[in-house]
């Protein structure tokens, strides 16, 4: 009889998250004085995200005293790591978002190409975030319209419309 744990390996996932030991990347998430410094392991993005493992690649890789060198401007530190901590244990808390936050976080693993994270936070925001939707309608078409990879909002707009 096969037996598994896959919340303690959750959990030690996390953990290697938290801690940062024997990291291998080094991550320049923000811009300006908004920018912070994040450690990750390479193998554990390649793993989960074909996004980093066509960026960790030696065509498209910089490294620097043995650790890569990722620069990502257009993604708040804050927002990098809230994907780093799904990449690494698949755990996400959206309540602790605000929709702005929200929508900044969905164009953000969009580009990063995390399909399971992109269809959550699409039906997240249909689900428990109406008003911010209703009260942003430019702000979400305009990232409806220019990114075919949110069918579920897209969907939300064309029967409103």
């Amino acid at each position: 009889m096969p037996f598994e744990c896959p919340q303690e390996v959750i959990d030690d996932f996390e953990k290697l998250f938290e801690n940062e030991e024997e990291y291998d990347v080094i991550i320049y998430a923000g811009e300006n004085e908004n920018v912070k410094e994040i450690h990750a392991h390479s193998l554990i993005l390649r793993t989960r995200s074909q996004y980093f493992y066509a960026a960790f690649s030696k065509k498209w890789s910089e490294k620097k005293n043995g650790k890569f060198i990722f620069r990502k401007p257009n993604i708040s530190p804050q927002i990098f790591k809230l994907i780093l901590r799904f990449i690494y244990c698949g755990k996400i808390d959206l309540e602790k978002l605000q929709g702005p936050d929200i929508l900044k976080l969905l164009n953000a693993v969009d580009e990063i190409n995390i399909e399971t994270l992109t269809k959550y936070i699409q039906e997240y925001l249909t689900e428990h975030q109406d008003e911010f939707l209703q009260q942003n309608p430019i702000e979400i078409f305009e990232a409806v319209y220019q990114n075919e990879s949110f069918p579920i909002l897209w969907d939300l707009y064309l029967e409103k419309i």
